[in-house]
């Protein structure tokens, strides 16, 4: 009997080392953000990768572990007091993943602070906007002949790359010289904006150059390039 066998969602997905972190996830800019922490890590998990396009998320197993229908989750059954704990929600995920480790986050409490709330910034803003911006720019939201509310996420995506724009002034990273969730949690993202959305054009990606700058560095670390494909997609 293993920690795995209270979990619903573990029928619909077997896991094959149920002693490991179970992550269920694909992906997309959120999803990215939890396997890019793991593989930074380098603690054992098991991806599994839900097909959003079929709904999976909504199906009874998936809603038991998260009700809100939304990847990423993960199953810890090593959790707080050797328990296993389910959690869903990126932010809290990598929150709890760093604190449990004591990586990629500042010891100091002032300084875990600070790392929080770009996080929060991350989810409040970054996330929402470049999200709204790829679907009235590439997908159905392109054909609505009314631009106005395209240009109101790319007017609030742009102010969102300033802000970032002046906090990497003299910083190679969000927090300054050490890499942490704070980076972590946006690199999917402004990826996903000037790539698979292709609206770097759009935003004027080109005047803020920190941000690009910050974007290499990030994307040139062997943990983000593997897990930008994990959970590997069928086929």
């Amino acid at each position: 009997m293993s920690a795995l066998d209270a979990f619903p969602i573990a029928t619909r997905w077997p896991a094959q080392h149920p002693d490991r972190l179970q992550l269920y996830s694909v992906p997309t800019p959120n999803g990215v953000k939890v396997s890019i922490l793991l593989e930074e890590l380098g603690i054992p998990y098991e991806p599994h990768f839900i097909n959003i396009m079929a709904n999976e998320t909504w199906i009874p197993e998936f809603l038991a572990l998260n009700p809100n229908g939304k990847i990423p989750a993960i199953i810890d059954p090593d959790g707080p007091g050797g328990k296993p704990l389910a959690l869903f929600e990126s932010g809290a995920i990598l929150m709890y993943l760093a604190e449990k480790t004591g990586k990629f986050i500042p010891a100091d409490p002032a300084g875990r602070y600070e790392t929080l709330q770009w996080i929060m910034f991350q989810m409040g803003g970054i996330g929402p906007m470049f999200g709204q911006v790829g679907f009235f720019h590439k997908f159905a939201g392109k054909d609505y002949e009314d631009k106005r509310p395209r240009d109101r996420y790319v007017t609030e995506s742009k102010r969102l790359l300033g802000v970032l724009e002046t906090r990497l002034d003299g910083r190679d990273w969000i927090m300054g010289k050490d890499y942490t969730i704070a980076d972590i949690s946006m690199l999917g993202w402004v990826r996903n904006l000037i790539g698979f959305y292709d609206a770097g054009e759009l935003v004027g990606f080109k005047d803020f150059p920190r941000v690009g700058a910050w974007l290499e560095r990030g994307l040139a670390r062997p943990a983000v390039q593997r897990a930008v494909d994990i959970p590997k997609r069928p086929g």
